[in-house]
């Protein structure tokens, strides 16, 4: 009974070293993006699903300004609610985001993140994963949407949503 006991109070303050440090700066690099790279960011965006999709064989898309449009919003919604979800603050779905904003083809898919790491960073990850992977890798998507939004602490909203023209 006292080793499980031991076993437990050990466990619990090596749990109690894992948790992030209060005060300070981030135990981390922050990505800071600044008015130059912000408006690269959409086409490096781009770039780094087409050279995904170029290499799974399925064809390139563009950049659609209604649906980075879109996306941006999105992304500024995400971090007033604070919290990643594909629904608004208004209760809008991703579908319905996209009609408002004038894009005239048909919604396909939506990828969002909350995270402190870059544009390709957060690529990478949404390309390791199955639902996220099929998202950016449709291939009847012919248009892409990128946005973000960086909050004071260094946080990142991200979104791309995809689509086909219409």
């Amino acid at each position: 009974m006292k080793t499980g006991l031991a076993i437990c109070f050990v466990s619990l303050l090596g749990l109690a070293a894992c948790a992030p440090p209060t005060g300070g700066p981030p135990p981390f690099d922050r990505y800071e993006i600044s008015p130059q790279r912000r408006a690269e960011i959409p086409a490096r965006m781009l770039a780094a699903v087409n050279a995904l999709r170029q290499e799974a064989g399925v064809r390139l898309l563009t950049l659609d300004p209604a649906l980075s449009g879109s996306a941006v919003s999105h992304a500024k919604d995400m971090a007033r609610q604070n919290r990643p979800w594909h629904f608004g603050s208004d209760g809008s779905s991703p579908l319905q985001r996209v009609a408002a904003s004038g894009f005239t083809g048909a919604f396909l898919g939506e990828a969002i993140s909350e995270t402190y790491e870059s544009e390709l960073e957060t690529i990478a990850v949404w390309a390791a994963d199955p639902g996220t992977s099929a998202v950016l890798l449709n291939p009847a998507a012919t248009s892409l949407g990128a946005g973000f939004f960086q909050e004071r602490t260094g946080k990142l909203w991200w979104t791309l949503v995809i689509g086909t023209a219409g």
